[in-house]
């Protein structure tokens, strides 16, 4: 029994008619009759019950009918899929820092390359804060950003992990003082090294104005790793996401400072344009990063966030 042949009994099956079936089919009466047969005797039992006026299904034809819409839209699914897949060439630009190069991209650029070599990929590193503006302004197809808590406009964002915003300090006793006030950092007196922009400093600036805190700023720097190297030197207490530091070859060089405020943690994922989507090439990898989402869902997440619930 083969497709085609499912497609002739379907065809009988919702006309409830041999004549018209024949015609849909482009076949003889003869032709369709003998096919229906064939399939009669190989699963020896009547598909059709029949009179001079009408046709109608057997309980095993029931049954077949079943079977044979569900091989048909699975044989159509692929089809679809494979043609999909021997279409999708060009090719593809990627905006991400180089914490996310290393912790968030290497399994989907894996997969991605694997599947799509006919797409020729363009990685590009930068500042984490530049992101967003890099797919706004069209210079890159997709980015790896930071959610921004305004409105994003034609922006779509697909989220990846969840990352908790930290305090550091250097691991040397006494490069820094730590004031505390009560339990708690004391962000009025403690010398603090700060991004110059984006998520985190925003985030930080609203804190302080709600606890009417003016900052004793000691540095602004570009970059998450340069703050982490800045901290390690002894010039003042940062922030960066924790992500960062876990990556960072000075992570042992500086410690997270327990008593600290909580801020609002990063939502991290990719980020392209509406448009950009429309795109085979950057729809392929959206659709590959989704898939690799749920997969780590349904396994209950991945190492990222089993750690993150061991120091909880």
């Amino acid at each position: 029994m083969d497709l085609r042949e499912l497609e002739i009994f379907l065809t009988v099956a919702e006309l409830k008619h041999f004549g018209r079936a024949s015609q849909a089919c482009n076949l003889s009466p003869s032709a369709l009759t003998r096919t229906i047969q064939r399939m009669e005797e190989e699963l020896e039992q009547p598909l059709f019950l029949r009179d001079n006026r009408t046709v109608t299904l057997s309980p095993a034809g029931e049954r077949l009918k079943a079977y044979a819409r569900l091989c048909l839209n699975e044989w159509q699914g692929l089809r679809s899929s494979m043609k999909n897949e021997q279409t999708v060439a060009g090719s593809l630009s990627i905006y991400a820092s180089i914490t996310a190069v290393y912790s968030l991209l290497p399994q989907l650029l894996e997969s991605y390359r694997e599947k799509y070599p006919e797409v020729q990929l363009e990685l590009r590193t930068g500042a984490a804060e530049q992101a967003v503006a890099q797919v706004q302004s069209g210079e890159i197809d997709l980015a790896v950003a930071a959610f921004p808590d305004g409105p994003r406009s034609n922006i779509q964002f697909l989220p990846i992990v969840t990352i908790p915003l930290i305090f550091i300090a250097p691991r040397q006793s006494g490069a820094v003082e730590l004031p505390v006030k009560g339990e708690r950092l004391d962000l009025s007196r403690a010398p603090l090294v700060l991004p110059q922009t984006g998520l985190s400093r925003r985030r930080l600036d609203q804190w302080l104005k709600e606890h009417r805190i003016t900052p004793n700023i000691t540095s602004e720097v570009s970059g998450n790793e340069a703050i982490i190297a800045m901290v390690r030197l002894g010039c003042g207490i940062g922030i960066v996401p924790q992500l960062v530091l876990e990556r960072s070859p000075f992570r042992d060089e500086v410690v997270v400072v327990e008593n600290a405020p909580d801020l609002k943690p990063y939502e991290v994922g990719l980020c392209t344009s509406k448009r950009n989507l429309q795109r085979p090439s950057v729809k392929a990898f959206w659709q590959l990063a989704e898939q690799e989402q749920k997969t780590v869902n349904r396994d209950g997440g991945d190492e990222r966030e089993k750690r993150k619930g061991s120091r909880s």
